[in-house]
């Protein structure tokens, strides 16, 4: 009976452990087929355009490698060597990248997005604009110049894109808008690039000297430095706009310079026009024998402490700080002449003064 018992517990046990194991088997987190791909539908006409603006651009733009002194725009460190992006300029095998990237001459080598490396000269560089020219030392297939837009004509709140080599990772795109037109940044030439481009689209270091495109993929500026407490992308990127770069960077290929327009004078900051309530730029001194000089341009009289003559006016759009000023001397160009008003008291005359080349006066 005990074993007849034993046997018909054994065969129950038996069955109900395979019944237990097709169930898990065919329990639905079991299945070891691999789920179905549903199929995707098309790309919406936003992403088929930005697809299409990295695929034509992207291969323009390239990597640049040289020894070089940090950014402290851009939250570079003090290294023995700085990378940064460039782009194709012409078919003559100039690129175009910042001038940080490049300052203090060593070895400088590009890498293409084929992977290609070569080695290149610097043609020039200005300061003053954070621009460079390189050119690549051996003759080959070059991919197609970055397409030229206009800056002059920018919205606030169009699209903005950009391409570069963020922390060393070469190909890298990413997307915004324009944030803010007519924005003024120091360089180290000691002067403001006046209406600089501020955009949100991601920016970090290594991306400087690449291009900022428009939504038909058209460079609209050179992208060249970043506010940020920490370095790194903080939404607030700045470009120099592509209609300076391209009155400067034909200078540079024909030159290897650019000229500083001036006028000989030394000005007070606009941190003291402020505080005076001044709208204008204070003239302080003029250089002895400098066009300014020679235009009866009056400076402070630090006998009295009397302020001379205020800028008020150049080719009769309003001059309200220096910025405004050394734009019109860089849109006249050194060797042509400037109309200024200048205020004097109470009293306002228009003056033509000469624009000569300052560094090599």
């Amino acid at each position: 009976m005990n074993r007849r018992y034993v046997i018909v517990a054994a065969a129950f046990a038996v069955v109900l452990l395979a019944v237990t194991a097709a169930k898990i088997q065919h329990a639905p987190w079991t299945t070891p087929a691999a789920r179905a791909i549903e199929q995707r539908g098309p790309l919406s006409e936003a992403e088929r355009a930005t697809i299409d603006i990295f695929e034509r651009v992207s291969p323009s733009v390239v990597q640049v490698a040289a020894k070089s002194a940090a950014n402290p725009l851009m939250g570079e460190e003090a290294q023995g060597s700085a990378s940064g992006t460039g782009f194709v300029w012409d078919r003559e095998g100039h690129l175009v990248t910042n001038n940080h990237v490049v300052t203090n001459g060593g070895e400088i080598a590009v890498r293409f997005a084929s992977g290609e490396v070569a080695q290149v000269d610097l043609v020039g560089t200005a300061p003053n604009y954070d621009l460079a020219v390189l050119r690549i030392r051996s003759v080959r297939e070059l991919p197609p110049p970055v397409a030229l837009g206009s800056s002059s004509d920018l919205k606030v709140g169009q699209s903005a894109f950009a391409i570069g080599n963020p922390f060393g990772l070469d190909q890298s795109m990413t997307s915004g808008i324009i944030s803010a037109l007519k924005r003024r940044l120091p360089t180290h030439g000691g002067r403001e690039i006046a209406n600089v481009i501020q955009t949100d689209a991601a920016i970090n270091p290594g991306n400087s000297g690449g291009p900022l495109l428009d939504s038909a993929g058209r460079l609209i500026g050179v992208t060249t430095a970043i506010i940020s407490p920490s370095g790194s992308n903080a939404g607030i990127g700045f470009a120099v706009p592509v209609d300076v770069v391209n009155r400067i960077v034909p200078e540079l290929i024909r030159n290897g310079r650019v000229p500083t327009p001036g006028i000989g004078i030394v000005a007070a900051s606009e941190d003291v026009s402020t505080r005076l309530g001044v709208e204008g730029v204070i003239v302080v001194r003029t250089a002895p024998g400098s066009p300014a000089e020679r235009a009866g341009i009056r400076g402070v009289n630090f006998s009295t402490g009397a302020i001379g003559d205020i800028v008020t006016a150049a080719e009769g759009k309003p001059v309200r700080r220096l910025s405004d000023l050394t734009d019109a001397l860089e849109q006249a160009g050194a060797g042509k002449t400037v109309r200024l008003t200048v205020k004097r008291g109470s009293d306002s005359r228009d003056v033509n003064v000469g624009i000569i080349d300052i560094d090599r006066s």
